[in-house]
């Protein structure tokens, strides 16, 4: 019996060690961490959850509030954190994107940019280059044969894949939090298709950099852009050579690599490498990786820790790929991969370190000394050594902060979170977890005190409105008249994330227009049931549809005021016309540039014509009950909507 007794308990010991142990495993959220203080600030339950719905997802589904209130907001933030929800539905829609399952080496070679295709056929012997001048629409054509002949896609097609999946990721997925810190951490490590040359690997950039470490820690986030295609051809960091590239024996060796390093998917805009001249030290991503990804503009350092921060990274490029990269590969294949890594060559996937580029002599970055003779480590040092400073803990603090609490976060809350970024090793989770536990999130000063930005306010009326998006690029093309336009913002800023950037008299009329053209299912492939979120009860008149879907959309507001506000617009029989007119009239963002696919037919749709933006020129695609589509346009283009 006794031993029996002995048994059980050790038993029970070594069950509640593991429960300990495992709560503290990286990626294990433990909802007794998690403490919400909202009571104290005068929340409900009901007010609670809105509010971490409005923070940490695209926007509250119907029913959504009450589901948190049920689950409990510790719990459900919790869950969020893990990010391991099934996303069964999701999936499905976004299989129909091949594209979005490619390797950068894959997309290089399926999607190659104009001139790299025009190099191909006059190689071949396709198209003669002096036809250019002489009869453009037979040039044209010649290249679309050779295009279809050899299996090549237009780049467009696949930023067309990459973008309607980002808006079906926010729309659909269970795992709320982590697109929304997807979408925080591509802002913060901005990236442009504006660019030419990296713009055939952003899609990897967000899939394979990004989202798997949104929720992560962020030495390793970091690392893992500096050694990204789409960074490296950003900031230029791909052709930074040290001044020791005009020795003769790296002469020699950069001779063997000239055609590898201009074969590259991105030669069109690559410089050659012609010796000593071709040389030269670019110190874009290192200024960048200082004042806009880790210490800040105030961070202390110095135009002379930027130079010296170049030195230490140069080498660092990409690995050849794709069908003009077939040259560089098989020289490194022929080099051999032992060779490679005994002469200080790293390749890690599309990275390659090539210390041929490196400068070997000595630096010193923010007082650390670097030896001379070093490699690749160099950089990761480096890298390492800027993630862990207090400067750059207190700068990605602040910015969590701006991005979930408020325009002007106060230095309280900001001290505790940069204390939790260096405690934590830059656990991501965990500064967040001290963020939302701390009673500054759920001041009055923090509730509905942030502005949707154009992307938040279109997924969030989808979400609300629990719509049917079967294309989702008519959605981006309201987004980008709203003034984002996503993955095309050129500045390594990243957009702004302050309410004053995205209000103004132009942007609020776009915001009503696009609320009363998706109530009333006039944006083309995108349906919605208005009375099915009522239980198909229909409304008396528009005031009481006023009061009913004020509460369903907005839950959790006091809406008084705001239904004393748009009561006066209910009736107004021409009130679409006015706004379509208003807004025609006002300075806008001007809409993403049409394909051919959209100008000539929607592959999804089958709708020939070129399509106009104009509101009263769409059609109405749905049965809505015309009185209650004003009503939730209406809303949905309130003030009060706005805010989040």
């Amino acid at each position: 019996m006794k031993k029996a007794v002995k048994y059980w308990c050790g038993v029970g010991v070594l069950l509640c060690v593991f429960t300990v142990f495992t709560a503290f495993l990286p990626g294990y959220p433990n909802p007794g961490t998690l403490k919400f203080p909202y009571k104290q600030a005068g929340l409900t339950p009901q007010q609670a959850a809105a509010h971490l719905l409005s923070r940490f997802t695209y926007g509250a589904t119907p029913g959504e509030v009450d589901d948190v209130v049920k689950q409990g907001p510790e719990k459900w933030f919790a869950q969020q954190l893990d990010a391991q929800m099934p996303d069964d539905s999701l999936n499905q829609l976004l299989d129909k994107y091949d594209a979005l399952k490619l390797t950068n080496t894959e997309i290089v070679a399926q999607y190659p940019k104009n001139a790299q295709v025009l190099r191909m056929a006059v190689k071949d012997g396709v198209v003669n280059r002096d036809s250019v001048k002489t009869d453009r629409k037979a040039y044209r054509e010649q290249l679309q044969n050779y295009m279809q002949q050899n299996g090549l896609k237009p780049e467009q097609e696949l930023l067309r894949q990459f973008i309607n999946q980002k808006i079906l990721r926010a729309a659909y997925s269970n795992n709320q939090l982590q697109e929304v810190m997807t979408s925080f951490w591509f802002n913060h490590f901005n990236v442009s298709v504006v660019k030419n040359d990296c713009a055939q690997f952003i899609p990897d950039y967000e899939r394979d950099v990004i989202r798997p470490n949104a929720l992560g820690n962020f030495n390793e986030l970091l690392l893992a852009t500096a050694k990204s295609p789409a960074m490296l051809y950003y900031l230029d960091n791909f052709n930074s050579a040290g001044n020791n590239a005009d020795k003769p024996q790296v002469q020699k060796r950069m001779q063997l690599l000239q055609q590898m390093q201009s074969d590259t998917g991105s030669m069109a805009n690559m410089p050659k490498l012609k010796g000593k001249k071709a040389q030269g030290l670019n110190e874009n991503y290192a200024r960048e990786v200082m004042e806009l990804h880790t210490l800040g503009v105030d961070g202390g350092y110095t135009q002379q820790d930027v130079t010296q921060a170049a030195k230490v990274l140069t080498g660092w490029t990409v690995y050849p790929m794709g069908n003009y990269g077939k040259a560089g590969e098989k020289l490194m294949n022929r080099i051999g991969d032992d060779k490679l890594e005994n002469r200080g060559f790293v390749n890690e996937g599309d990275f390659l370190f090539n210390p041929n580029r490196h400068d070997t002599g000595e630096k010193t970055v923010l007082g650390h000394h670097f030896a001379a003779g070093g490699g690749f480590d160099e950089g990761v040092t480096l890298l390492n050594m800027l993630a862990h400073q207090q400067a750059t803990a207190k700068f990605i603090s602040k910015k969590i902060a701006v991005r979930f609490v408020n325009d002007t976060p106060p230095q309280s809350l900001i001290d505790k979170m940069a204390r939790t970024f260096m405690d934590k090793d830059g656990d991501i989770k965990q500064v967040l977890i001290t963020m939302v536990n701390s009673p500054e999130f759920w001041s009055a000063a923090a509730v509905r005190e942030k502005t949707k930005s154009p992307f938040e306010l279109a997924i969030g009326s989808v979400r609300a409105l629990h719509a049917d998006v079967n294309q989702p690029y008519q959605l981006f093309n309201w987004i980008n008249k709203m003034g984002e336009k996503m993955y095309y913002y050129q500045a390594p800023t990243g957009f702004p994330d302050r309410g004053q950037y995205w209000i103004n008299t132009g942007a609020l009329l776009n915001r009503m227009n696009f609320g009363l053209a998706l109530a009333s299912g006039r944006i083309p492939g995108v349906k919605i049931d208005l009375a099915a979120l009522n239980n198909h009860h229909e409304p008396e008149s528009a005031q009481v549809a006023l009061n009913t879907y004020s509460k369903l959309i907005m839950p959790g507001r006091p809406l008084d005021e705001t239904i004393k506000r748009l009561t006066p617009m209910l009736n107004d029989p021409k009130l679409m016309e006015k706004v379509d007119e208003a807004s025609a009239k006002t300075p806008a963002a001007t809409m993403a540039p049409a394909t051919g696919n959209d100008e000539m037919m929607d592959k999804q749709t089958g709708t020939k014509g070129k399509r106009k933006n104009n509101f009263t020129a769409m059609q109405t695609t749905t049965g809505n009950n015309s009185m209650l589509a004003q009503v939730v346009g209406v809303i949905i283009g309130s003030p009060e909507y706005q805010r989040r």
